[in-house]
């Protein structure tokens, strides 16, 4: 059967991915399991749903639901159909004024959390990986995190839940109606439920079982306190499906309580002799009021010691030393210091190895929890390579962590897995390891089985505790479900599962499974590739930031991508082989706007962009190599050419329509793909004639208006174009201002760097470092540019310098346009005009640099209300990406342009022109530099 044929009658092919690149590279999660689907579909509502439900049932077909993919167990891969809901089921709705909310399964948790911020209020999971993980992933898993403990993780705080059963039957426990027509259209489910609650309230050791079970962390099997806690089937079936794991039926949307965010915190690192001393402060700390209680030992935290901002004591502590990072949280900051005065009273009777100290920075407590939730992918970043990173989920009773944590230590030396690291939610007994090993080999495999089975031994028979705390029970821990909880309850588990879904077609295998061996197949191998992608473990937390990711890949995709062709290349199959490094070469290379987003929310600081613009590199010849330097060489003319060519440009539009050049681009483009598309952004610049040299004695800064600017500096309806705008802005302030002479021809160097040109790259970053020498008199002013990217990129030319060019360098202080304006305009303002509301964009340039914040204070400066989007991310642009791949750009507004049409603003802006473009065709407004905003507000 030609399942994407059978497909299209259900769903429209552009959301259909059946290509061999689109199968290989989802068949990873964050786990270590791999299965290839036969297909990939986005439905965008419930009759799509209720339809893939019909086609699974008529043909056999497994059906996974899948987020955000950062799952660890094995529960969100499949080898049938991948239904993929990250793009177009993220839908939120606050209600109560910030008491609940209302989610599709789409959304991130941490975006949740950001509509919840102004209410002070939050959700009550918060698992390490919130950024990327999405609602239908929290509530499948039954995440709860670093300070919900039991009490507030998804199970407790879910109040209603709509859901689809794999039969097409549609309910909601917000609707009364739903309970008898649940019992009258699923009379044998209905039954079966109530069946199994009545065995259970009536076998009192087993009712009692449930109920101690659930006290502390625990997501092994079906939540069988769903039995106990409610009454009515309906009620108890939608509390099932929180930590199903998607095998019972689709969660559709979820209305779910929210808590306190407390605005006061204070956080330490407490550092202990050994991890048993550690764990013996975790109830006098639980007792003092801290919300927070994380454990890290000490080969963990040798996996984060070399991070910069990590204390200098942590390279200092012995071998057997382990970690505790703390927070207290409260409503003021009364109470707060008295939780932390309350523990520092009573902290002379802890065995640490040094007194504490708090922070209630929040930028070192950011720093600090960045650490830990970046725990597992940072240890599983300086792993061997080819081998594959193991994180497994435990807890114990408190009072015997100590002990247990001691014994399995022993575990570890008995079966040679010298670098296991611990850590995890202390508070709870919940403990994460990680280990790693190849699966290479028949005696490693072995290993890893004997080892799981002494693991199993003793979390479950020698200490009673659970299997996995947080993490689902998925692939790896299904053939141990029915030893930590006995013979009734797993009978009770599988009577659910088979009454629910009674052709074992939504995610089989996971939870239920009959194979003892289960956890031993579909093993991920991750052979040695590069340096970038060997040290990338797929947790997926970049995921989140990438321009591309709704249209072609990510950078966790695009890593999957480059070890499948290293594993066809070493197997031999040289066809596959063929077929992926053709379709790679668009969704990996092209459509990768290399803008390193990626690297700000990976725990490594992977950068896929850098990985691109290298395999670019390489993919060039001598000929287009040579090219690209002569056109860096002879870049004056290029600059006047193109200033010409968009001359001309609107002088057509001019004489036909303003329509006229996109439409003779596209007609070009559909013959010559190389052609760059035109925007009607565009505006003909009138070059640095505008611009006299300035050489005044007195000069504060040094000026550098970027080549974006001489050639595209021209913004609708404004009298001034940039340069003149900057101008302006020194004038009304004051400031002494060097012009160069001789600007013409000279660039930061980035068109060539993000194309891969190492030649022309290297000639033009000298060639500009030597001019800013000579302009700054050796460094002695500041240059600004006044496009954000250029800055950012000259920043970081360093290691395309030759040696006498890195000595200049490090003397240069070269400044974006929004440092220059909040550290030499801001102070020298006494008289504005505001606006009343405007728009910003962010570009990634200031992300990078860390100086959003800037951005920000500069707006409020000169605006009453500033917005910044809350899906501002990347527009894809990518200098010149947006003009050939426009797809791309459209592809990476399309979130933030939804949010901010939204509302009306009195003016939209950003600090990089080609970002401007992009944001302005996708708003349909104008967007311009900060600089008019400042210079219309003097």
């Amino acid at each position: 059967m030609n399942i994407a044929h059978e497909l299209k009658k259900i769903l429209p092919e552009n959301r259909i991915k059946s290509r061999y690149i689109d199968l290989i590279s989802y068949a990873s999660d964050a786990g270590f399991y791999h299965l290839v689907p036969q297909a990939v579909v986005q439905p965008i509502g419930e009759a799509e749903i209720v339809a893939l439900f019909r086609f699974s049932q008529q043909f056999r077909i497994p059906l996974v639901f899948r987020t955000g993919g950062t799952s660890l167990s094995g529960q969100s891969i499949t080898d049938g159909i991948l239904v993929d809901l990250s793009q177009y089921w993220n839908k939120i709705q606050i209600e109560e004024k910030g008491q609940a909310v209302r989610v599709q399964p789409g959304i991130t948790g941490a975006m949740v959390n950001t509509y919840l911020k102004k209410h002070a209020r939050k959700i009550g999971p918060d698992p390490s990986s919130i950024n990327s993980a999405m609602m239908g992933g929290i509530l499948s898993n039954n995440s709860s995190g670093m300070c919900c403990g039991v009490a507030l993780n998804s199970y407790h705080t879910t109040r209603h839940i709509r859901f689809i059963l794999p039969d097409g039957n549609t309910f909601s426990t917000e609707h009364k109606k739903d309970y008898a027509r649940f019992e009258m259209e699923c009379a044998p489910l209905f039954v079966s439920l109530a069946d199994c609650r009545d065995l259970i309230a009536a076998n009192r050791a087993l009712h009692d079982r449930i109920r101690h079970k659930y006290q502390t962390k625990n997501t092994v099997g079906y939540a069988l306190n769903a039995f106990i806690d409610y009454h009515h089937p309906l009620d108890i079936m939608a509390h099932l499906l929180i930590g199903a794991e998607g095998t019972l039926a689709f969660i559709a949307e979820a209305v779910m309580d929210t808590v306190p965010d407390y605005a006061y915190k204070s956080t330490a690192l407490l550092y202990f002799p050994t991890i048993y001393a550690a764990c013996q402060a975790i109830v006098p700390l639980t007792n003092a009021g801290a919300l927070m209680v994380e454990l890290m030992d000490r080969a963990s935290l040798h996996a984060v010691e070399d991070m910069d901002g990590m204390p200098s004591i942590v390279k200092t502590l012995p071998e057997t030393a382990a970690a505790l990072l703390i927070e207290f949280q409260e409503e003021s900051q009364a109470a707060l210091d008295a939780r932390v005065n309350g523990f520092m009273a009573s902290a002379a009777s802890l065995d640490m190895s040094e007194p504490p100290v708090f922070t209630i920075d929040p930028a070192e407590q950011s720093f600090f929890w960045k650490i830990r939730k970046g725990l597992f992918p940072a240890v599983g970043a300086v792993r061997a390579s080819g081998t594959t990173v193991i994180l497994e989920d435990i807890a114990f009773p408190v009072d015997k962590l100590g002990d247990a944590i001691l014994d399995l230590q022993q575990l570890f030396a008995q079966y040679h897995y010298l670098n296991a690291i611990i850590f995890g939610h202390a508070k709870d007994g919940n403990i994460h390891f990680v280990v790693t090993q190849s699966f290479n080999t028949p005696d490693e495999v072995t290993r890893y089985e004997l080892f799981m089975q002494d693991v199993v031994a003793l979390v479950v028979n020698k200490y009673d505790g659970t299997l996995k705390a947080e993490h689902g029970t998925g692939r790896n821990m299904a053939p141990f479900v029915e030893t930590e909880w006995g013979g009734d309850a797993y009978d009770i588990m599988k009577k659910v599962k088979e009454a629910a879904d009674p052709h074992n077609l939504l995610n089989p295998g996971v939870i239920i499974n009959p194979d003892a061996r289960a956890h031993l197949k579909h093993l991920k191998e991750l052979p040695t590739v590069e340096e970038e992608v060997d040290r990338c473990i797929e947790c997926g937390y970049c995921e989140h930031k990438c321009p591309s990711r709704d249209i072609t890949t990510t950078p966790r995709r695009r890593i999957v991508i480059r070890r499948a062709l290293k594993q066809l290349q070493k197997n031999g199959d040289k066809a596959h082989y063929k077929v992926l490094l053709d379709q790679y070469q668009y969704d990996v290379l092209e459509t990768c706007a290399v803008d390193g987003l990626c690297a700000t929310a990976c725990p490594v600081d992977i950068n896929t962009g850098d990985l691109v613009k290298r395999l670019r590199r390489e993919n060039h010849s001598p000929t287009a190599n040579k090219l690209a330097l002569q056109v860096a060489r002879h870049f004056r003319t290029v600059e006047w050419a193109a200033r010409t060519a968009i001359q001309v440009g609107t002088g057509i539009n001019r004489v036909f329509g303003k329509h006229a050049m996109t439409s003779i681009t596209k007609g070009i483009r559909s013959i010559i793909p190389a052609v760059p598309l035109w925007s009607e952004q565009l505006q003909p610049a009138p070059g640095l004639g505008i611009l006299k040299p300035q050489q005044s004695a007195d000069a504060s800064i040094v000026y550098f208006p970027a080549c974006i600017s001489r050639m595209l500096g021209t913004y609708e309806g404004k009298s001034k174009n940039l340069m003149e705008t900057f101008m302006s802005v020194c004038r009304k302030t004051g400031i002494s201002v060097v012009v160069p002479d001789n600007l013409s021809g000279t660039c930061c160097s980035q068109i060539f760097s993000s194309k891969g040109y190492k030649d022309a790259y290297e000639h033009t970053a000298n060639h500009i470092i030597e001019k800013l020498w000579h302009d700054s008199r050796q460094g002695a002013l500041p240059v600004v540019i006044d496009v954000s990217s250029c800055a950012y990129t000259l920043h970081h030319v360093r290691p395309a310098l030759n040696a006498a060019n890195k000595e200049k360098f490090d003397q240069l202080r070269i400044l974006d346009a929004v440092d220059f304006l909040h550290d030499f305009v801001l102070p020298k303002v006494t008289a504005i005009n505001k606006k009343k509301s405007i728009a910003l964009h962010p570009v990634c340039s200031l992300e990078k640099m860390k100086t959003g914040p800037k951005f920000v204070k500069v707006a409020q400066f000169f605006a009453e209300e500033v917005v910044v989007p809350k899906y501002a991310g990347c527009c894809g642009m990518a200098g010149d990406r947006g003009f050939l791949f426009p797809e791309l750009t459209a592809s990476a507004t399309r979130p933030e342009s939804l949010e901010v049409k939204c509302n009306e603003h009195d003016g939209y802006y950003s600090s990089t022109k080609t970002c401007e473009i992009a944001m302005s065709a996708a708003v349909k407004k104008n967007y311009e530099s900060v600089l008019y905003l400042v210079d219309e507000g003097l």
